[in-house]
């Protein structure tokens, strides 16, 4: 499965950006999606995930209330919509998918990962 990440970029604290992850994979229909994103200097950390199916969604104490995962299986992609964005968010985010039924926030157990997209929050 490939995974290709878009949509990063620079904005103002308080504004807003939604990042794109587009799969070249049929069966995406059955990935549990996540985002992960990586500060300078920082581990990987766990952002928000969506299983397949019932499209529940999980999110990071961090986020929630301010991001919004979706996905849309017809066109195999997984969204995450950024409002009220902080410095803090800065860093490179990348999909993953996860070839299991239910979401994990350990990096380690998605077995599919994008390049990443850089996402620049200046104050």
């Amino acid at each position: 499965v490939q995974l290709q990440a878009s949509g990063g970029g620079l904005v103002q604290v308080g504004g807003s950006l939604r990042v794109s992850c587009a799969a070249s994979e049929t069966t995406f229909n059955r990935y549990v999606m996540g985002w992960f994103r990586q500060a300078p200097g920082k581990e990987r950390e766990f952002v928000s995930a969506i299983t397949w199916g019932a499209g529940i969604t999980f999110y990071a104490d961090s986020v929630k209330g301010r991001f919004t995962i979706s996905r849309d299986d017809a066109k195999q992609s997984v969204y995450l919509q950024m409002n009220s964005l902080k410095p803090e968010d800065t860093g490179v985010y990348f999909c993953a998918a996860r070839v299991r039924l239910a979401h994990s926030t350990d990096a380690g157990e998605y077995d599919y990962w994008g390049q990443g997209t850089l996402v620049t929050v200046s104050s």
